[in-house]
């Protein structure tokens, strides 16, 4: 094959498509990847909102600013990001409290703050990228394994936001970005027998939190162990979903085919359930393909977090990856009617704006610690 088409690079072969992306910093394998996805989800939320144009052309804008801030994102030098980890964080935690006094409420929930006459955002979304950032930044220069004092320091970090996502009500975020905080206090080399106190001592207080979920939230607990005891109130969304992804088969019923969702059966289709839908209209095999697709995510996001050449940038990376793959894990749990149901969107394929951004950019800073190395 041609030079002019062909270099070779660190022993790989790679195109001169993929050696102009890396020049700007942008991985020439996550990036089709990502692109597939978004352009699979459009092709289903198109069904899902009946063809509804403004939705498409809403989603493709938000879509479009998120390639611009990735890109913007992805050419911060990773000590830029370290420096200002712990002021980001600080103010996430300041959007968080404003949430509190004057947040915007929707849905039963009071999770938004909104600039007039511009758009409405969630903070919770910005503290998924600002919580690992500063717990990297925490712990890049701890001993393996970290001191007691460190890891202490580490749950208050956590615990403050999850508290305060927890008490807008939405317990579901709280939990993920909990876990995606919890995730670099693993990756950061904690003793295993912390690990088991820790799990045992959350056994013990299990029936707290059982007791602080507000009324719906137990309700949906105890309708995913039985959906039929209340098949036309909290039962409802589980029944519709897994009724939905049945009918469809392996091949499905076509795009703009599904009846749960055409004849709104199915709630918030082009949100939490687009994955129901999704298993309607395309099958088997389209939930597939997009299982595999976030796979190879995934897999290439933890190939990159290695590759980053500073304790921070593995930290930092390995926690987003494994924040991406929680989102999914639970939505499609969720949707299947193997977990509760919590508000947390399909990644890149649900409708909203502030997900879309903040996936985006945190594919931007796994792109900037692995690209930039020398710091």
């Amino acid at each position: 094959m041609s030079r002019d088409f062909v270099r070779t690079i660190s022993g790989i072969q790679t195109s001169r498509g993929a050696v102009l992306l890396n020049r700007i910093n942008i991985d020439h394998i996550l990036l089709p990847l990502i692109c597939a996805v978004l352009l699979f989800g459009l092709l289903v939320l198109r069904s899902a909102s009946n063809g509804d144009e403004g939705v498409i052309l809403s989603q493709s804008i938000r879509i479009g600013l998120g390639f611009v801030l990735m890109l913007a994102v992805a050419q911060i030098p990773g000590h830029f990001l370290f420096r200002w980890a712990p002021y980001l964080y600080l103010f996430s935690i300041f959007l968080l409290l404003l949430v509190i006094f004057i947040g915007v409420e929707a849905k039963g929930g009071k999770r938004w703050l909104e600039l007039p006459g511009l758009f409405r955002f969630q903070p919770s979304e910005l503290v998924k990228l600002t919580l690992p950032m500063v717990l990297a930044w925490h712990f890049h220069d701890k001993l393996v394994p970290p001191e007691f004092k460190d890891i202490l320091f580490a749950m208050g970090v956590i615990l403050l936001p999850v508290l305060l996502i927890r008490f807008q009500p939405d317990l579901g975020t709280g939990v993920l970005v909990g876990l995606s905080g919890l995730a670099i206090v693993f990756f950061a080399g904690v003793k295993w027998r912390w690990l088991a106190y820790a799990g045992g001592g959350t056994l013990l207080l299990s029936p707290l939190l059982w007791f602080s979920m507000t009324e719906y939230q137990q309700g949906r607990v105890l309708t995913l162990l039985d959906p039929q005891s209340d098949p036309l109130g909290a039962g409802w969304q589980i029944i519709q979903a897994t009724t939905a992804i049945g009918s469809g088969g392996i091949s499905g019923k076509g795009l703009s085919m599904g009846t749960q969702s055409y004849l709104e059966f199915l709630p918030e289709t082009k949100t939490d359930f687009i994955a129901a839908v999704l298993g309607e209209e395309l099958g088997l095999l389209g939930l597939s393909i997009l299982i595999f697709l976030y796979g190879f995510i995934i897999m290439r996001g933890i190939f990159m977090a290695v590759q980053s050449g500073s304790t921070f940038g593995r930290l930092l990376s390995g926690s987003l990856v494994f924040g991406f793959f929680c989102y999914v894990f639970v939505n499609m749990g969720m949707v299947c009617g193997l977990l509760p149901i919590v508000g947390v969107p399909l990644p890149l394929v649900s409708y909203g704006g502030t997900s879309i951004v903040s996936l985006m950019i945190g594919f931007g800073v796994i792109m900037s610690m692995r690209f930039h190395k020398a710091w």
